[in-house]
């Protein structure tokens, strides 16, 4: 397995990004048909709690769930891939729902964007004011979840 050579003075950092959706009842096949997004992780409110392989844990949901993912896979930072594009690119997809993410909003459910990150080094993340803008019209908050390492298995090394 060979190590990624990147250059001195780039950001290193993976990143993710998914879309979660908690509503009080919504049914999670509506916000996969309306969003045109196959979700990775579902349940719906009122049904027990099961673990991952599907034994039940006591209880049921109180609200429902929906998560997909946005991305194939983790992406490497660089030039023409960073987190505050594949927002801008998000947004730009998303903005065709916007009525629907108005309703869950108004129905007591929240849409956020999560973006986990996986960092190597120091880094810095600039969103524009109009992609703070949008995201707010379309009533979607921002979840960063950072982690102090990277999934990555490939050695990274630095070039001067």
């Amino acid at each position: 397995m060979s190590g990624l050579i990147v250059p001195m003075g780039t950001p290193m950092y993976e990143f993710t990004v998914s879309l979660r959706i908690r509503h009080p009842t919504i049914d999670p096949a509506t916000i996969s048909a309306t969003l045109g997004i196959e979700p990775q992780h579902t349940w719906r409110a009122g049904e027990p709690r099961c673990d991952p392989a599907g034994a039940e844990l006591g209880g049921a949901h109180h609200d429902s769930y929906w998560m997909g993912r946005l991305m194939d896979e983790p992406q490497l930072s660089s030039d023409g891939v960073s987190v505050e594009r594949v927002i801008l690119n998000t947004l730009s997809q998303l903005r065709r729902a916007q009525s629907f993410f108005e309703q869950l909003n108004a129905e007591g459910g929240v849409a956020e964007l999560l973006v986990s990150l996986y960092a190597r080094d120091d880094f810095r993340l600039e969103l524009p004011s109009d992609s703070l803008t949008s995201l707010g019209r379309m009533h979607l908050a921002v979840a960063l979840d950072v982690h102090p390492h990277s999934p990555l298995k490939a050695p990274v090394s630095r070039s001067n």
